[in-house]
């Protein structure tokens, strides 16, 4: 009798063996691909059981959670949520996340091992704990003031601390409340649809997604090839451009919005936004120089994420001579996001380096605790410091006597650039307007804001559409609120 217990002892251990076995296997070898099965709606329930972490301006929310009693519990909220959605981005349960809710996914919802007490205790427990928050760099009333300035217009504005590359305003219009995509069932996929199928296109961002050619706004960085190249060394010399100017290798007379371009000074070139200068010194700097010269500013660049992507703006690396003429200016191929153009003017007003742009503060658990932090880093030296001081002179003339006098400051030193950019089918589309600039406060030891701003404006007649006329007002009451105050450090 007692052989038989104890082959069934043994046969009972040998069962008991395999279950821990096929236990383990599926806990530690297949958990990952039963978490990815989209079958399995537990790994939805628990992701949405517990309210998310904020995204904080100004060390307040903008974002919350609501208990829909749904068996997805919590849906996302939003405070302001058009004002904000070019830096929230949306966290629905039914279409993921974007922008920060997506690069902060992992703090906000709770599941990053750094908010875990001990290292790698959520991967053994598989325990979740409460959603962090993401302070970001926002400053309310940059926002507030750039979404005002737009009023409902088609464009974009981004602002810069120039001297850290924190972003202190990123706004895209039309805008749209991430709210009404927060849930699930038919209201929500009809506001997808809506959205989507809007001409004006609410839910792209046009402030870091959407590149435009950039128009006279990017006779900076010519203007800086220029410079540093040794093609000007005298900034109020002459520079020997007939006008008319024939494009090299075709017939085709480049024109000049303003009069008295012929043999101007790189000055006064940029002062009154002459053409025919700047796209003749773009054709001396030479393809590989001038290439090499936007490659420092940022462009041709798809790596640069604040923490979310942002589309590479373009120069290209294989023209003509008489492209090259053009793209010198900002036209034919050359285009960039509002993002880039204001890294252009931070460049100009930072002594010629980029500090790297950067959205994120700093990420906290629940409790408060800072789980990680963005240190400021050095992006690009775009230019020679003294070739960045010429140029903070010649953009200061630009508002005081040139092109961009809208944009000019009581108690404050302001250097702007005007654009007006040509686009479509045979220029035949209603230009953008543009304006960069930056700013800074009398007694202030550097300049505390850079800006870009892009007006579409497509209903405007094209007489009325300039840089300073429609995108200068806006960029200095941005400026303006930049410089009310000296920004939160959290």
């Amino acid at each position: 009798m007692i052989p038989y217990i104890r082959r069934a002892a043994a046969l009972l251990l040998v069962l008991l063996a395999a279950l821990l076995v096929n236990a383990a296997r599926v806990q530690l070898w297949e958990a990952a691909a039963l978490d990815e099965n989209p079958a399995n709606r537990r790994v939805a329930i628990a992701r949405y059981e517990q309210p998310r972490g904020n995204i904080l301006v100004d060390g307040k929310p903008v974002t919350g959670s609501r208990d829909s009693g749904e068996q997805l519990r919590y849906e996302r909220t939003y405070k302001r949520g058009p004002v904000y959605a070019p830096v929230t981005g949306y966290s629905s349960q039914t279409y993921g996340t974007t922008l920060v809710e997506n690069a902060e996914d992992g703090i906000l919802a709770g599941t990053d091992p750094m908010l875990a007490p001990l290292p790698f205790w959520n991967d053994i427990s598989r325990a979740r704990e409460p959603g962090g928050d993401a302070v970001t760099t926002i400053r309310a009333a940059v926002q507030e003031a750039a979404y005002r300035g737009l009023g409902g217009k088609r464009g974009a504005v981004a602002a810069i601390e120039p001297s850290s590359g924190r972003i202190l305003a990123l706004v895209s219009s039309p805008s749209y409340d991430p709210g009404v995509l927060s849930g699930t069932g038919r209201p929500v996929k009809e506001a997808w649809a809506r959205l989507n199928g809007s001409p004006n296109q609410p839910m792209l961002n046009r402030a870091i997604r959407q590149t435009y050619p950039p128009g006279s706004t990017f006779k900076i960085v010519t203007a800086a090839a220029a410079l540093d190249a040794g093609v000007v060394t005298d900034v109020d010399a002459a520079t020997d451009t007939p006008e008319p100017y024939v494009l090299p290798g075709t017939r085709t007379v480049l024109p000049n919005a303003a009069s008295g371009c012929a043999d101007a000074s790189l000055a006064d070139a940029i002062r009154w936004s002459c053409n025919t200068v700047m796209a003749e010194l773009g054709v001396r700097v030479g393809l590989d120089g001038m290439v090499e010269a936007a490659e420092r500013f940022g462009f041709d660049d798809p790596g640069l994420r604040i923490p979310s992507g942002v589309a590479a703006s373009n120069f290209d690396r294989d023209m003509s001579v008489d492209q090259l003429a053009l793209s010198s200016i900002g036209q034919f191929d050359t285009t960039a996001t509002p993002l880039q153009m204001a890294m252009v003017a931070a460049a100009v007003a930072n002594n010629g380096e980029i500090a790297y742009p950067y959205l994120v503060e700093r990420t906290t658990a629940g409790g408060g605790r800072t789980v990680d932090r963005t240190g400021r880093r050095s992006y690009r030296q775009a230019m020679r410091p003294g070739t960045a001081l010429r140029l903070q002179q010649m953009m200061t003339e630009v508002v005081t006597e040139g092109t961009g006098t809208n944009a000019a400051i009581p108690g404050a030193r302001v250097g702007g650039k005007t654009g007006t950019a040509q686009h479509g089918v045979g220029n035949a589309g209603t230009p953008y307007a543009w304006f960069i600039a930056f700013a800074q406060a009398d007694g202030a030891p550097q300049p505390g804001v850079a800006v870009a701003v892009v007006v579409e404006d497509a209903e405007a007649r094209r007489t009325e559409i300039s840089g300073n006329g429609i995108a200068a007002p806006i960029a200095k009451a941005v400026m303006e609120e930049a410089l009310r105050a000296e920004p939160q450090r959290p």
